[in-house]
């Protein structure tokens, strides 16, 4: 069995906004086949169903269903919930796999998606709750159910987001289900639209992930806007639908609603205006949240929730565990290495899940969780994804008995001023929803996209840990916070990083803890807060600092407009949470190898030397240390057949500028990520200065790099874009070289004036200053002058020109095959992968073919050599004559034009790199 999150196509002119929708809210927990749906013994029955009116609609809806039934019957059965923004074909091949597996499954299009009619409720009681049960009662009817009574079929229900929250509310309120899966969902929809970590709860001391469950909460406007984008309505989402919705309706609120209800649509209006909730809009997320009904639910529940998930964190889950554990419910707990933001739940899990299910409906095999799991990342692979562990814990803490111990630690730091901008900008980056985990695999990575701003944040920073912390859970720390002038609304954001021995701060799940502080006095008097932190599953390696950051503004957020100023200091240490575990157990049969465990220790440890001496030797070679680049054999083939680059292979030494150059598809943009250790090569090496280049591999610092483009911040100067660029990575200010990378790029005063006043010239040159920063030894640039005018082109020239001069190596990829000629001191050309010519500039052009030929009279002497047999191509270039001599001896052509009266000045060959890139690629590459 395979986890997998899908979504329907994009709609109309949401086709980008809904392609990041369908990876943050179109999650659904399915079961991926992996057999042949035609050699398969599955049947599928597809059709509608139609739903009652709800009481006090005259409105009739449509579902549109599919029925998966397996070889023998009767079976248990499966309801899978689709995702937002998915369909029922979102879990076609899942439901199938499951039906191989034994099970009937039930799957369908909720009210507004697919087929299906009616209008979105967001899990409506009387709605899409009452859709779900409609569907258990036709499954109880049909004799290949397996029956538990009259009318009750043995069955689960599973989803993942909006499914999994489907998954609760109906097992809260149909006694009918057995055992549920919710993967990645909510517990209360309001505190996970608008949360607030302003206060603890009394479950603080137990449990290890306490909620930001206070009133007043700060609005997700990055994730609330996403959710708004997939619920308007469209041509092309309603073309197929049964009854299409009308682009008007009879009420005030005309077309804005899209396929939302007038309830949902007026709640999301009220908050995406005012970034707060009306009681009236509180009682109806309410009824809408799995919370409204956790007190109900007695039966077997797995609980799955990701660990890379800022959309719903480890507290929503928390929060649902411990609830209905209260109402008498078995419930495990898994923490995965993925969630909204991450991957997908790995094959081991969800093999797990599987056999969980047989477990409960079937009573077949043994339960294969404990009370609480969860996973530890590691290092990362050599395929460029991160190590996973999985642990077990004896118990949930909090949830039945017992408490979570947390180990404190001192921070250090004065109380600080911190600003709240005009207008809530420029806001600090925490991170890039749906996309965190995916990008932050590295630490490289995740410094990249988190970032405070200057002035906006209060850092305070524990002395090193002398032995590996591994915080599970949510920290807490207490803040005294007072306000300097008008007191302004209070919002803060807090976040604990991981800051390495080197400076560089990892933010740990780019995880933040919105805080809507209380009223302060006008008299600057303090408050202190307690506030409890998003929930992690980070080790925090010996060495390492923990540090905590208190920002006033967040991008993922909506923030206050009004400019305001406050005191922050802390009023006691971090509180981290810790929760022993083991590693899961073997499923081998350990105890039959009980008796060559000795001798396989002893084997394993010769090897583990011998390994480690040969990875020193393999990952430094000492003969390199002082060479720039080497790339070997280097080799990147991805699935289907295509093989991007093959057996690429180059040296860079000190001091070149070395010009890339290939047409479009050559393999010059992978090779160049591969460089950055973005992603694995299938074959081959990569040396820099001697070591092998690998995702997060240390040497990586010593490479600056530009593609194609830089995000600045338009409301602040260049110098100060690239101050706030260099305090992300978290490296000591004196290490940036701030002046010498700004005097090379050569932008004068122009640095102290708003980036927004920039021409797209200065715009390139402050973002190769920026790659410049620290001075790397190695300055990679994919295509620089794009979108440059001659005289900006000029300028980088001599930009990249200086910089080679300090003795540094520039790596520069470009189409601008003139503009490399006069910046490169050595070309590598590739095509289809691999090179096919390398050399300097000199040697690479002079091998184009053509001649030159400096005479008195131009337009005499390309006549002239027009009737010469064999020479082709010629043409005037002021007084110069440049052709094509293909075999034609020099000293022929030469003589032909004296006899036609030329007199000829030099004759040689014409050096110029396009005619011999054309010759080496041919004509048609582009």
């Amino acid at each position: 069995m395979k986890i997998r999150w899908q979504v329907t196509r994009s709609r109309g002119r949401l086709v980008a906004l809904g392609a990041v929708v369908a990876v943050l809210l179109g999650a659904t927990a399915v079961w991926v086949s992996h057999g042949d749906p035609a050699t398969s013994a599955v049947r599928v029955e597809e059709g509608f169903v139609e739903v009652p009116a709800a009481p006090g609609s005259a409105d009739r809806v449509s579902l549109e269903t599919s029925l998966f039934l397996p070889e023998r019957t009767p079976a248990p059965a499966v309801l899978l919930a689709h995702g937002f923004g998915g369909d029922k074909h979102s879990v076609d091949t899942d439901a199938r796999e499951l039906a191989e597996a034994g099970f009937v499954v039930q799957s369908y299009s909720a009210r507004g998606f697919g087929r299906s009619s009616g209008r979105i409720g967001l899990n409506g009681p009387d709605a899409e709750v009452a859709d779900a049960r409609l569907l258990v009662d036709r499954l109880a009817a049909r004799s290949d159910v397996v029956l538990d009574g009259p009318g009750d079929p043995r069955i689960a229900v599973s989803g993942a987001s909006y499914g999994g929250s489907l998954s609760l509310l109906l097992a809260g309120t149909d006694p009918r289900i057995d055992a549920l899966v919710p993967v990645i969902t909510y517990n209360d929809l309001a505190q996970g639209l608008l949360p607030n970590a302003a206060s603890v709860q009394d479950v603080a001391d137990g449990t290890p992930a306490p909620g930001a469950f206070a009133p007043g909460g700060v609005f997700k406007s990055s994730w609330g806007g996403f959710l708004y984008s997939m619920g308007l309505d469209s041509e092309a989402s309603a073309r197929d639908r049964v009854e299409p919705i009308a682009a008007q309706r009879d009420t005030d609120l005309g077309s804005v609603c899209g396929r939302f209800t007038d309830d949902v649509c007026r709640a999301w209006t009220e908050v995406a205006t005012t970034g707060t909730m009306s009681e009236r809009t509180l009682r109806l997320l309410a009824t809408l949240s799995p919370s409204s009904v956790t007190a109900s639910i007695k039966v077997p529940t797995l609980l799955v929730q990701g660990e890379q998930d800022t959309l719903f964190g480890l507290d929503h889950a928390d929060a649902n565990a411990r609830q209905i554990s209260a109402a008498g419910g078995d419930v495990q707990v898994v923490w995965f290495a993925g969630g909204h933001d991450g991957a997908y739940p790995d094959a081991k899990l969800r093999g797990r899940i599987v056999d969980w299910l047989r477990f409960r409906l079937s009573a077949t095999g043994k339960n294969p969780f404990g009370a609480f799991e969860y996973d530890v990342q590691g290092g990362i692979t050599p395929e460029g994804t991160p190590s996973v562990r999985t642990v077990r814990a004896d118990s949930y803490p909090g949830m039945h008995h017992g408490s979570t111990r947390r180990e404190r630690f001192r921070l250090d730091g004065d109380e600080q001023v911190v600003i709240a901008p005009p207008g809530g900008l420029p806001a600090a980056i925490s991170g890039m929803p749906a996309l965190n985990g995916r990008l932050g695999q590295t630490p490289w990575m995740a410094s990249l996209f988190s970032m405070d701003l200057p002035g906006q944040q209060a850092t305070f920073t524990s002395p090193p840990v002398d032995a590996q912390l591994l915080a599970a859970g949510a920290a807490t720390v207490r803040l005294r916070v007072s306000a300097v002038g008008p007191p302004g609304e209070g919002v803060l954001f807090v976040k604990l990083y991981d800051k390495d021995p080197n400076g560089t701060r990892t933010l740990p799940g780019n995880a933040v803890a919105p805080v809507h502080l209380p009223p302060l006095p006008a008299d600057g008097s303090p408050v202190e807060v307690d506030v409890a932190l998003a929930g992690i599953v980070r080790p925090f390696e010996h060495g390492h600092e923990l540090q905590i950051s208190v920002a006033t503004t967040d991008q993922t957020y909506r923030t206050p407009t009004a400019p305001a100023s406050y005191r922050v200091s802390l009023a006691g240490p971090v509180d981290v949470p810790v929760v022993p575990a083991v590693p899961v157990e073997s499923s081998l049969p350990v105890a039959q190898f009980a008796g060559i465990g000795a001798v396989l220790a002893a084997v394993a440890l010769l090897a583990v030397v011998a390994a480690v001496r040969r990875r020193h030797r393999r990952d430094v070679d000492p003969e390199l240390l002082d060479t720039p680049l080497v790339i070997e054999g280097l080799t990147k083939a991805y699935p289907g057949g295509v093989t991007a680059v093959d057996g690429l292979s180059f040296r860079v030494e000190r001091g070149q500028v070395l010009g890339l150059l290939g047409p479009n598809g050559a393999g010059k943009t992978t090779t160049l990520r591969m460089l950055m250790g973005l992603i694995t090569p299938t074959g081959g090496t990569i040396r820099v200065f001697g070591s092998l280049v690998s995702p997060g591999a240390p040497v990586l610092s010593r490479i600056g790099s530009f593609v194609e483009s830089a995000g600045f911040l338009p409301h602040l100067s260049g110098v100060e874009n690239l101050r706030t660029y260099w305090a992300a990575t978290g490296r000591p200010d004196d290490e940036a070289h701030l002046d010498e990378a700004l005097e090379i790029a050569g932008l004068g005063d122009a640095v102290h004036r708003r980036v927004k006043t920039y021409s797209q010239g200065m715009r390139q040159r402050l973002a190769i200053a920026q790659a410049m920063l620290g001075l790397p030894d190695l300055l990679v640039l994919d295509e620089p002058a794009n979108g440059l005018d001659p005289p900006q082109i000029h300028a980088m020239r001599d930009v990249l020109r200086r910089y080679a001069a300090t003795g540094r190596t520039v790596l520069v990829s470009s189409h601008l095959l003139a503009e490399v000629e006069q910046t490169a001191t050595h070309v590598v050309v590739v095509h289809h992968g691999h090179v096919i010519a390398a050399g300097t500039v000199d040697e690479i052009a002079s091998a184009g073919g053509a001649s030159s030929f400096t005479v008195d009279q131009p337009r005499l002497a390309a006549l002239a050599l027009d009737t010469v047999p064999g020479v082709s191509d010629v043409d005037v270039d002021g007084d110069e004559v440049h052709a094509v001599l293909n075999g034609v001896p020099c000293g022929d052509a030469v003589a032909a034009l004296v006899a036609a009266g030329v007199s000829v000045e030099r004759a040689g060959p014409r050096r110029r790199l396009e005619d011999a890139f054309l010759q080496l690629v041919g004509e048609g590459s582009s």
